[in-house]
């Protein structure tokens, strides 16, 4: 069997050069097909308990660009198998360290996942149907958790604190650190720490509430909104105590969560353009070729099984016969946090391991948690050995890629690689033959999402989910969060600013923009020929411009695909190919009638593109058509019209608008209103059903479609502003009236009346003073400032009393 050297040494293929995960550099993609053809590819998917989130959205859309970066842009047949975990207890049951002198003890933070989230949610339902009332019961029960909870997750509170002393017993210890003026360890920056501290506060706060309004009159309190507000402290209150009544083989409790949210998931990947996966595998459909896996492994002496019939994975063994450990992260093959976190929070501590670090690979299930038989007794898979034996069973035993987040590499992705490698090797312990075994040959991991800063987690309560983000007005389109992903490397951890999100919109806009201005002049061009006029088809030097920058573009964009799947560097190349593209259209506005059919091939050229990395979800990738396809139908506010069902009514009321324009420009005296109705037929007619009009003289009018939303919204920007000029207009005209009406009331003062008020005592013949009040004399400096006074006053009147005559 070729092994992974030699397909390397091969150097077959392409060009295609990946960054594979085994080794951590770029290498040259060689598929395990003989023929070069079929590339085997499987992908972790989700654990499926919950609403999928953005962070979910960056692992699954940019495995998908990927995915058809290969089949449509390369040509591989690609056959893409992803598993649903619907069998799971892997938790994040990681406590922060916090530093002694605050005295702070663990706090417990976990991330329920399968189990524990269908066992809670179980309990609960049952509790609320057999308490349909709230009574003093219920409120005892409700104190008795709220104690519980806030002992174990703020361990700082008083033993003693009720809800009705909360607000002021949490102020002391952990104030500063929920008002964000401190952090839990003392120094940095605040974090997931102090984010689960704020959500473990938020629900103590709201089942304070709730416990202290039913106390004061339960009668007007919703029973559906108490337990909404007190539901995260009776969780894992009630699972404490009545966990051990579920039955292990009553699989409908866990499956009803698992088979809802598997549904939810499955419309979050239709909803952002995701291809469904070629094969699909459920943990739970696969026991039986998982117990066989473990069964191997065993059988080969990679494995041990333990008195309480669990079965780990001896890493110890492996390694003596010659396999290598955590070939992915070798560096992180002794963290305790990472091995505790991959084995899950029901998993008991084992003294009966050989080594801290080996495995799961069969859990012994306890009571309350769902179990399978076993040459080993009642159990359950471990998380990794499921990828192992479905992966295994469905792509054989060597596979092309395998791809997750990043997160996964370890310790999910090294398990899975040892005991896959365990299962196919031709090795056994005792009698070594090196590493005779590769079971994949590129792993791809997805760089993480977080936003402004802060990770996405479901444990920290603070996603977007997939839906809220599509469907909330005015957020995310798929089309958008898409190109973010292009824009960013796929590899890389990508932290969605302000900035970024302005860059994929800048980018969306220019791309938009060029498909409505290339088809519009397109279509007008086949309107002529339509009609039997030839057009010129000269070749000069824009148009040779054209073609190389197309040219270049093409090259540029084959390098960086090739160059483990540089979008980045591609979408870069074709707005750059778009800017010259807008520069040769605007240089055409000046020059001789000529075809449009290099400009063509540029717009047929960017749609193949966009579509080939997903960002129009109604083509696949073949098709000479132009342009992306609007999330809204004609007939839905804001969406761009069909071109072809209006197109001959429009261009008829255009050339009418041309002519009148024409004659108004020459010479009859209403060409300013001729040109008013030309212009409100064009910015507020056609707009109503989105048509824009952009004036070419001498040429014809350039017909455009445009979504109908965007060219209304234009229009009301335009009688707001011109509201705005008028009413600014009339501010003016207003206080010009005022200002004239007041010089008009002075002008009407003689001057030999103005100065005859009780500050003088005497004038002389021409109405100035000569005296003041108290009889003294005015000054000469005085005097000389009344005079130029009594001048201007002078002109003034003598100004009205003409004017009156008149």
């Amino acid at each position: 069997m070729t092994t992974l050297t030699e397909v390397k040494a091969a150097g077959a293929g392409n060009g295609l050069h990946l960054f594979n995960s085994l080794g951590r550099e770029k290498v040259r993609f060689t598929p395990l097909d003989p023929r070069g053809r079929d590339v085997t590819w499987y992908c972790c998917g989700p654990t499926v308990y919950d609403a999928g989130h953005l962070g979910h959205a960056r692992n699954y859309v940019t495995t998908d660009i990927l995915r058809r970066i290969m089949r449509d842009y390369f040509g591989y047949n690609v056959k893409f198998v992803m598993n649903i975990t619907d069998v799971d207890d892997k938790v994040d049951n990681q406590a922060p360290s916090t530093p002694k002198r605050m005295g702070v003890a663990a706090m417990e933070l976990t991330d329920y996942q399968i189990i524990l989230r269908a066992r809670q949610q179980h309990l609960l339902k049952l509790y609320i149907r057999d308490h349909p009332r709230i009574n003093d019961e219920v409120l005892e029960l409700c104190a008795a958790a709220f104690g519980d909870f806030a002992t174990k997750r703020l361990p700082l509170l008083a033993a003693d604190t009720t809800p009705g002393k909360y607000d002021s017993a949490v102020e002391g210890p952990y104030g500063a650190v929920l008002s964000g003026a401190a952090t839990i360890r003392g120094t940095g920056s605040p974090g997931d720490d102090e984010a689960k501290l704020r959500m473990h506060h938020s629900s103590l706060v709201a089942a304070s509430g709730a416990i202290q309004a039913a106390k004061r009159d339960q009668a007007s309190v919703a029973v559906s909104e108490f337990f909404a507000d007190t539901s995260d402290i009776l969780l894992p209150f009630l699972d404490a105590r009545q966990s051990a009544s579920i039955k292990s083989d009553d699989y409908a409790i866990f499956s009803a969560l698992t088979q809802h949210w598997e549904r939810k998931f499955k419309e979050d990947l239709r909803l952002l353009n995701c291809l469904p996966p070629t094969r699909l595998t459920r943990v739970s459909e696969f026991i039986n070729e998982i117990v066989r896996f473990v069964e191997e492994i065993e059988r080969k002496g990679f494995a041990y099984r333990t008195t309480d019939g669990s079965v780990y994975f001896n890493i110890k063994a492996f390694e003596e016969a010659g396999n290598q450990y955590a070939r992915l992260e070798p560096w992180n093959r002794n963290d305790k946090d990472l091995q505790a976190d991959g084995e899950g929070s029901l998993t008991k501590k084992n003294t009966e391991k050989h080594n801290d670090a080996d495995f799961a690979l069969w859990k012994a299930s306890k009571p309350g948690e769902p179990s399978w038989e076993s040459p080993w007794g009642q159990g359950r898979p471990g998380w990794h050995i499921e990828c192992s034996a479905m992966a295994s069973e469905v792509l054989g035993g060597r596979i092309d890629i395998h791809s997750g987040g990043i997160d996964l590499a370890f310790p999910h992705h090294d398990n899975e690689l040892a005991q896959s490698e365990a299962f196919w090797t031709k090795s056994s312990k005792g009698s070594p033959c090196g590493h005779s075994h590769d079971w994949i040959n590129y792993f791809l991991h997805m760089g993480h999402l977080s936003i402004q800063g802060s990770k996405m987690s479901k444990s920290l309560k603070n996603f977007t989910t997939i839906d809220d983000a599509l469907q909330r007005k005015g957020g995310w389109t798929a089309r958008g969060l898409r190109i973010v992903f292009l824009l960013g490397a796929w590899r890389q951890g990508l932290e969605v600013t302000d900035d970024v999100v302005a860059r994929a919109g800048s980018w969306e806009k220019t791309i938009n923009q060029f498909f409505i201005n290339a088809s519009a002049v397109l279509r007008e061009e086949a309107a002529k020929e339509d009609t039997g006029r030839q057009i010129p088809a000269l070749y000069g030097q824009i148009e040779r411009d054209l073609d190389r920058a197309l040219d270049d573009a093409r090259t540029n964009v084959d390098e960086a695909l090739r160059d483990s799947f540089n979008t980045p560097a591609a979408m870069a190349t074709m707005e750059d190919l778009v800017s010259k593209a807008n520069i040769y259209l605007n240089a055409r506005k000046s020059l001789p009638e000529n075809t449009y059919e290099g400009l063509g091939e540029v717009a047929r050229w960017i749609t193949r593109m966009v579509t080939i990395f997903g960002l129009d979800a109604s083509r696949s990738a073949g098709g000479s058509t132009i342009g992306w396809s609007t999330a809204e139908s004609s007939d839905q506010a804001g969406g761009i019209i069909a071109a072809g069902d209006v197109e001959p009514f429009v261009r008829e009321v255009s050339t009418y608008r041309d002519r009148v324009r024409q004659e108004a420009m020459a010479t009859t005296p209403s060409k300013a209103k001729l040109l008013e109705h030309s212009d409100r037929l064009r910015d507020e007619g056609f707009a109503n059903v989105g048509v824009q009009l952009d004036d070419r003289d001498p040429q014809p009018a350039l017909i455009k479609f445009v979504p109908k939303a965007e060219l209304r919204a234009a229009v009301e920007q335009k009688k707001a502003e011109a509201a705005e000029t008028e009413r600014r207009r009339t501010n003016a005209r207003q206080q010009r009236e005022v200002a004239d009406r007041a010089k008009n009331e002075r002008a009407r003062v003689s001057p030999l009346e103005m100065f005859r008020t009780p500050e003088y005592s005497e004038w002389d013949d021409e109405g100035m003073p000569i005296k003041d009040a108290e009889g003294v004399e005015l000054t000469k400096s005085r005097t000389k400032k009344l005079r130029k006074d009594w001048e201007r006053q002078k002109n003034l009147h003598e100004t009205w009393l003409k004017a009156g005559s008149a």
